[in-house]
């Protein structure tokens, strides 16, 4: 049978931003190059594995939370090799420079809420496949998430609380998320935030 999968290229243009959104949620504004260029990397040498009919993107989604952990683990940043990965477009679907707040208010969050915000409200996953990346059970995931949702809007309107609970939360603490995690908790998710410029994954990131 002739296989009908995408080439990875449409795969990278379809998903980077999404992707991108979902490490910066988990592991901050600064790893989240490092994330991104490692989970597409990954992808690209598993794609031609990958069953036709897949879910990409809660595949890819999949591959960022492990990324993401792992360089979190790490605890520290490096050079990631991308030279062979598709270019990308130059900008991306990330939150602007008045969404310091809103990023600062998810570095408070615990982990399980700050997944569930991003994996849910950014990657558009349903519950049942956000508790099959993050563990526990789709209720869990719902009530992370709302319980997630209901703290960015306690934070956010609430500035100088805000900067009290980063402050709270260490320099190791995990930031990340864009303005649509300060809507309705039942809202449809949006697919185009605020575009800035992006990195390019075609060279070798030094830190």
């Amino acid at each position: 049978m002739m296989d009908m999968k995408k080439p990875f290229e449409r795969v990278v243009e379809e998903h980077a931003d999404t992707v991108l959104r979902v490490c910066r949620a988990v592991v901050g504004v600064h790893d989240a190059d490092d994330a991104w260029s490692e989970t597409f990397l990954a992808a690209m040498r598993a794609y031609p594995d990958l069953p036709d009919d897949a879910n990409v993107e809660a595949w890819l989604v999949t591959i960022a939370h492990r990324k993401a952990i792992d360089l979190t683990r790490a605890g520290q940043r490096h050079a990631v090799p991308v030279a062979d990965l598709p270019e990308r477009p130059s900008t991306v679907g990330l939150p602007g420079g008045t969404d310091h707040d809103l990023w600062r208010a998810v570095r408070a969050l615990p982990g399980k809420q700050r997944q569930a915000v991003a994996y849910h409200h950014f990657a558009g996953l349903p519950y049942r496949e956000v508790a099959e990346i993050v563990g526990g059970t789709p209720e869990a995931a719902r009530r992370a998430a709302s319980d997630g949702i209901k703290a960015l809007r306690t934070t956010l309107s609430e500035p100088d609380r805000g900067a009290s609970q980063t402050a709270d939360a260490g320099p190791d603490a995990d930031p990340g998320t864009n303005a649509e995690a300060s809507v309705d908790a039942n809202a449809t998710p949006t697919r185009t935030p605020t575009r800035a410029a992006g990195p390019s994954p075609a060279r070798t990131r030094s830190r």
